[in-house]
């Protein structure tokens, strides 16, 4: 992580106070520029809270729409837990669905993957200085995680991508066998097939506290937060005005970093990105069923995570309308699944917790200049790695409004590759 001061420092306003905006906001204030951080809550509190607290340097491939016709008979039979879907809901997706289905096409995909992985690359250290600088070390532990696999089948498939993909990119990947694995995790209550253990990535047990020492830090180095409403950010003269507690904030340039509420304003200034919502659910469990490291059971479609307040289960997709009400059946199935792996304790919370992954088309985040307002800048659209990347882009764009050379080519995810 570095900063310059070469340039003229700027008031910037920044819209969201989760790992991206935050992150932003603390690259800004690295180059000289007087931040505010606006949100409706404090720091940490929305979709940053409900990940699986990992910082997936592993995952410089993003997901893709399915393209077998196996795999998709069984989410719209609804026998996969990985996808759960509200009709009403893909009849408005469709059009959006249908684009991210093309663009996982292999030729498609293929464009995608050097450029996402061009920031996944990154995400370690730019996180570790942030870390550093909070004081936040003892919230990481820096062993990675597992993929766990129930089938001889699954596991064989999987085990040959994974050393394909950590041998292209230069990762840390370890295939265990089911008595490996057993002598891995002795918690486990059942001998599985195997698993893959990806090294370099880091788990943190409290994502949201994670993201408020993030933003402690940025408010002891002189930087203001505000409770606001980004909604109501307006062009004002030259510059930009939201509303917020004690009055308006006023600034030169503004940074949209909303995450899955971004697309809802910026229609409001009429831009039509092609951008959609994936809900998921999590619930904590007492205890952490003595598990070491954080686990996906990739056939059930379900991630266990020891956390602060217990084993927190984290579920794969759902297509709704952000607003629909929770229908949290992957949850429950995530529930039964667990319990033949491990002792899974009382839930912790009275309500599993609902949240929305950001997500575009092509499966890059939307980063950089606006097309046609001055001073308004985008950084949202980061799916299911926003925790990971928020770091990365945070410093991307700050870089882009201070005018220092970036430090990759931004332009991959320009908003203007949408026309």
């Amino acid at each position: 992580m570095s900063g310059s001061m070469a340039h003229t420092p700027k008031e910037v306003v920044v819209l969201g106070a989760g790992i991206v905006g935050v992150s932003t906001a603390l690259a800004l204030q690295l180059r000289g520029h007087a931040v505010t951080l606006v949100d409706r809550k404090m720091p940490g509190l929305e979709t940053s809270y409900g990940n699986a607290g990992i910082i997936q340097r592993e995952a410089v491939r993003p997901y893709a729409f399915p393209r077998d016709i196996g795999t998709l008979l069984c989410v719209a039979t609804g026998r996969s837990n990985d996808a759960h879907y509200h009709m009403e809901a893909l009849w408005r997706l469709g059009p959006r669905l249908f684009s991210y289905w093309r663009s996982s096409a292999p030729a498609s995909y293929a464009a995608i993957v050097p450029a996402y992985s061009r920031l996944i690359e990154q995400c370690i250290d730019e996180h570790a200085f942030w870390i550093e600088q909070a004081g936040a070390g003892e919230l990481v532990r820096r062993e990675g995680w597992r993929q766990i696999y129930r089938s001889r089948r699954a596991f064989d498939a999987a085990a040959s991508e994974a050393t394909d993909v950590a041998s292209a990119h230069g990762l840390g990947c370890s295939v265990l066998g089911g008595d490996a694995l057993a002598s891995a995790e002795p918690a486990l209550q059942r001998t599985l097939a195997g698993a893959i253990h990806w090294t370099d990535p880091w788990s943190v047990r409290d994502p949201g506290e994670l993201v408020a020492r993030y933003a402690r830090l940025f408010v002891r180095r002189g930087g203001r937060f505000a409770l606001g409403d980004a909604m109501t950010l307006r062009p004002v003269g030259a510059g930009w005005s939201v509303d917020a507690e004690g009055g308006p904030v006023q600034a030169e340039d503004a940074v949209v970093a909303l995450g899955p509420w971004a697309d809802a304003l910026l229609r409001t200034l009429e831009y039509r990105l092609p951008l959609f919502i994936k809900r998921g659910y999590h619930r904590h469990y007492e205890g952490d069923a003595g598990l070491r490291l954080p686990m996906l059971d990739v056939e059930r479609g379900v991630m266990l995570a020891p956390m602060s307040r217990g084993l927190r289960l984290t579920t794969g997709a759902e297509f709704a309308r952000q607003d629909a009400a929770a229908t949290p059946v992957q949850l429950g199935r995530a529930e039964q699944s667990t319990r033949e792996l491990v002792p899974l304790g009382k839930p912790v919370e009275a309500a599993p917790w609902l949240g929305s992954r950001p997500c575009t088309v092509d499966m890059k985040p939307v980063l950089g200049a606006a097309p046609r307002h001055k001073g308004l800048w985008f950084n949202f659209g980061h799916a299911h790695q926003g925790f990971t990347l928020g770091p990365v882009t945070g410093r991307l764009v700050a870089e882009l409004i201070s005018g220092e050379p970036p430090f990759i080519d931004p332009a991959p995810y320009l908003a203007r590759r949408f026309g």
